[in-house]
């Protein structure tokens, strides 16, 4: 077998491969939280304050994988800028965010397939949704990356026909049952103070998670010295247009009092419209979206084990690759976790679940965290002495721990940081402990 991961991927595979891991659950199914919390412009504020804090994150991670192109990427800069202990902290919380987000996605992608097929368990949808992502990622990188950018194109597509068709219920081209949100009170109404900006940031910045995935791919890709950064220019751009011209246009359309946490808006959207078979056409669009992030999902979480396992020493037989490069030990490891996601989600769907996913957007915050401080630290290191240069990845990291206190003041979310927070802290402390404590050197930075 060899150890050496193939460089396959294109400009376009890591473009889609990022946004394959954003455009998911969070944008088609959250985005009525984030309405019902924050009102129409208290939301738009949030998501253009996520999408600041996305492009922030993306230029000092830009900066860090060109440097040092490594399978694992932040996992790597933390450890090199901040302390391994961190890189090690960094390392689980994102493999947890990913094996959480994987269980996730399936299931909910089985309850959606009982739309169509309502005698059929949801266990038996999800399992065919795990069966075709495992054939996907274990073939070749190159193939997986194929396999994405369609499935992501297919989501991208969605939402430029989402927005074409709101634009012409708003100029009164096309009849709906909805009447636009004009009223100057209706469009600045924030139902619950202006706290509940702060409050919505980490549904908001789990909402844009996944664009991160281009440093863990940039081990992967062709040329990565000039691909990456300018993919990461092109990726912020249009995610920023795609994400906030639905938004504006969501909030438009349908008032806040009509909002659901337990339906899409682009249904209900659809829905007012009286098109045949819309609800039909946007669950398998959302199906899509699903299955391209649980794909995304397992991409991520098995390459950062890999990681760890290549780095740490930990669990080694994670860092054995296939002869096609693919390190498939590494995947069926994070699908137990994702398999036990899944099982919580069935056994206890209104508790466990919504914990785990909590957690997980935690989980990507801290990761975000680490990114800025690696930049910073890294910034220090090479001996930059001009303040402006650490505006944005101070900025970022500001914004970050301000979502995450943010959250502990909404009882939805308040378990992310009460349970997220002393995760990290455990896992940082072990990590320290066995290798200066205990003088167990597991883990040589020498990249």
């Amino acid at each position: 077998m060899s150890n050496e991961f193939r460089r396959d991927l294109e400009q376009r595979h890591v473009m889609m491969l990022s946004f394959g891991g954003v455009i998911g659950t969070g944008l088609f199914l959250s985005t009525g939280y984030t309405l019902q919390q924050a009102g129409p412009i208290g939301m738009v504020i949030s998501y253009i304050v996520g999408a600041l804090l996305v492009y922030i994150v993306m230029k000092c991670l830009g900066a860090l994988a060109v440097k040092h192109p490594d399978v694992g990427g932040f996992h790597t800069y933390a450890n090199i800028y901040i302390h391994p202990s961190v890189g090690h902290v960094v390392a689980w919380s994102y493999w947890l965010c990913w094996t959480i987000a994987i269980g996730s996605e399936v299931t909910a992608g089985g309850i959606l397939f009982q739309k169509w097929f309502p005698d059929f368990p949801v266990w038996l949808f999800s399992l065919i949704f795990i069966v075709i992502i495992i054939a996907v990622n274990m073939t070749s990188s190159r193939l997986y990356g194929e396999a994405e950018f369609w499935l992501s194109l297919i989501k991208v597509l969605a939402i430029i026909a989402f927005m074409l068709i709101g634009l012409l219920i708003l100029f009164n081209v096309l009849p709906s049952s909805l009447e636009p949100v004009t009223a100057g009170e209706q469009l600045f109404d924030v139902p619950n103070g202006l706290f509940s900006i702060f409050i919505t940031m980490l549904a908001v910045n789990y909402a844009f998670s996944g664009t991160e995935l281009i440093a863990i791919a940039a081990g992967e890709t062709k040329n990565p010295e000039r691909v990456i950064p300018k993919t990461i220019r092109a990726t912020v751009w249009r995610l920023a247009l795609l994400f906030i011209g639905t938004i504006v246009i969501m909030v438009l359309l349908l008032p806040t009092d009509q909002a659901s946490l337990l339906e899409s808006p682009f249904v209900s959207i659809l829905d007012s419209v009286g098109i045949p078979y819309a609800g039909d056409m946007m669950n398998f669009i959302i199906l899509t979206a699903l299955l391209s992030a649980a794909n995304s999902g397992l991409y991520a979480a098995s390459r950062m084990l890999w990681s760890l396992a290549e780095q740490d020493n930990i669990l080694p037989v994670a860092k054995k690759l296939s002869k096609n490069g693919m390190p498939v030990n590494a995947m069926l490891i994070s699908l137990v976790g994702a398999l036990l996601s899944l099982l919580s989600s069935v056994i206890a769907p209104t508790t466990v679940y919504l914990v785990l996913v909590s957690v997980a957007g935690f989980a990507v915050v801290v990761v975000w965290m680490s990114i800025c401080l690696s930049r910073i630290n890294q910034l220090k290191k090479t001996g930059v002495a001009n303040r402006s240069s650490y505006i944005l990845p101070v900025t970022g990291f500001t914004l970050c721990l301000i979502s995450c206190i943010g959250v502990l003041f909404d009882p939805n979310q308040r378990l992310a940081t009460l349970i997220g927070l002393p995760f990290c802290i455990i896992v940082g402390l072990i990590h320290y402990y066995v290798k200066y404590r205990k003088g167990h050197e597991i883990h040589e930075v020498t990249r």
